[in-house]
């Protein structure tokens, strides 16, 4: 298994993606958090207020809000890309126990999630603390349960390739998984969330579960608790993964 995970690492370095996607995924968490802080005094913001702890618990979230999507396609793109570029028949000769292949990928792309989550929160500190120190605004990083949803979202977006890697395998065609991962991400669930009849069911979601997992806060939505969306994310991400290597395994390669 260790040379497996070896080589999947292996094919993830040979291309650029992976360093394009995290260029991506910082820009998206660096203009989330500024957004979020230049208009936390408006009106019409749906943020908490920035001085209480649930308000710098949300702002401490958005760094799952950048990565998350950008590496759940990255997995996609790298179990998909087996089929794609015709590797999958070498790669299941040299492994037929096909299981253990798609295992490498949840391991590698997993640990690819926690080092994209490690960069934005990084990013999302090196803005937030000096931004919010001028307005006077004390945020203790390690009180007001920050580390918790630092946690979160290291979980969260882990969590999110190992979702990435299943769909892959299930889809195996990888325009279709990206591009269905990415209009039910940015485009499908938020419509469904904003709907307030579907208030009831909507917040089993996957976006909503990761949003209770990171305490991702906003007035007058309702959420899980932490535990509760963590439980039901990993459960959505176990589902996907399990269901992707049975098919791997039972399912003819061409």
């Amino acid at each position: 298994m260790r040379r497996l995970v070896a080589a999947e690492f292996a094919k993830l370095g040979t291309t650029r993606l992976w360093l394009w996607l995290l260029a991506g995924s910082v820009a998206l968490t660096a203009l989330y958090v500024g957004l979020t802080i230049a208009f936390s005094e408006s009106p019409d913001t749906e943020a908490l207020p920035l001085s209480t702890a649930a308000g710098q618990r949300m702002v401490f979230s958005l760094a799952a809000s950048g990565p998350s999507p950008l590496v759940a396609a990255l997995a996609a793109i790298g179990m998909t890309g087996e089929y794609r570029h015709r590797t999958a028949t070498a790669t299941f000769l040299a492994t037929p126990l096909r299981g253990r292949v798609v295992a490498a990928k949840l391991i590698a792309y997993g640990a690819a999630g926690v080092g994209y989550a490690a960069v934005c929160i990084a990013v999302t500190a090196v803005i937030a603390l000096p931004w919010l120190a001028a307005e006077g605004i004390d945020v203790p990083p390690a009180g007001n349960g920050i580390p918790a949803t630092l946690a979160g979202v290291i979980a969260a977006v882990a969590l999110y390739a190992l979702l990435g890697v299943g769909l892959g395998a299930l889809l195996r065609d990888q325009v279709a998984a990206v591009a269905g991962l990415l209009v039910y991400l940015f485009v499908a669930e938020p419509i469904l969330t904003r709907i307030p009849a579907l208030d009831a069911w909507t917040i089993y979601l996957p976006g909503p579960a990761e949003d209770a997992l990171t305490q991702q806060a906003l007035r007058g939505h309702e959420l899980l608790t932490p535990w509760q969306g963590g439980v039901l994310f990993a459960a959505y991400a176990a589902a996907f993964a399990a269901a992707g290597a049975l098919l791997t395994a039972r399912r003819d390669i061409t």
